[in-house]
């Protein structure tokens, strides 16, 4: 992983920031997500961001999208949103201990299964990461669905578990990543 300027080189991929013309692209690879791993399709009161990805995250401030691409094909992708949690569907606590505006939500870090375990999630996790320091939060929350290959695994590696609802009956595991203090 090579980092040049705002992005990194990893391998034959180029990591950075979404352009308006990576807004299809990072689209399709979403509900492909959403259809083909998660198995849930689209469901507009959890994926209502993917329809106005140009507004929510290139036109928002405190928000943004990284994609890796190769050959001008997003392969993949991870947002930063401004927030934590909502109640419901998740627990009230939980909710309520993100509730205070220095919370970055990490979200949409996927990766197409034919471009993983190449360092891409990790290069857009610190994409994002350093994103969310120099615009002001200290805190980065997510969740991911520990049954998606691999996702549990990678997130272990980086955060800290905040609350694992297994034994709930839900296929969520909420995680926190403290931020380091921006240099800005």
């Amino acid at each position: 992983m090579v980092r040049q300027g705002g992005e990194y080189q990893v391998g034959e991929y180029t990591v950075r920031r979404a352009a308006p013309d990576d807004v299809e692209g990072a689209r399709s690879l979403m509900l492909d997500t959403f259809y083909r791993e998660m198995g849930t399709g689209y469901v507009p009161a959890f994926h209502v961001d993917v329809i106005d990805l140009e507004r929510t995250y290139l036109r928002t401030p405190g928000q943004a999208l990284f994609v890796a691409e190769r050959g001008g094909e997003v392969v993949a992708t991870g947002g930063v949103r401004s927030g934590g949690p909502k109640s419901p569907p998740n627990p009230l606590w939980l909710a309520e201990h993100y509730a205070r505006g220095a919370t970055a939500q990490l979200v949409r870090t996927y990766v197409r299964p034919a471009h993983r375990r190449r360092g891409l999630a990790r290069a857009l996790v610190d994409l994002c990461c350093e994103f969310a320091a120099e615009s002001g939060y200290d805190t980065a929350y997510l969740h991911t669905n520990p049954e998606i290959d691999g996702a549990e695994p990678f997130w272990r590696s980086l955060a800290k578990e905040v609350l694992d609802e297994r034994p709930d009956g839900e296929p969520v595991v909420h995680f926190e990543i403290a931020l380091p203090q921006s240099r800005s």
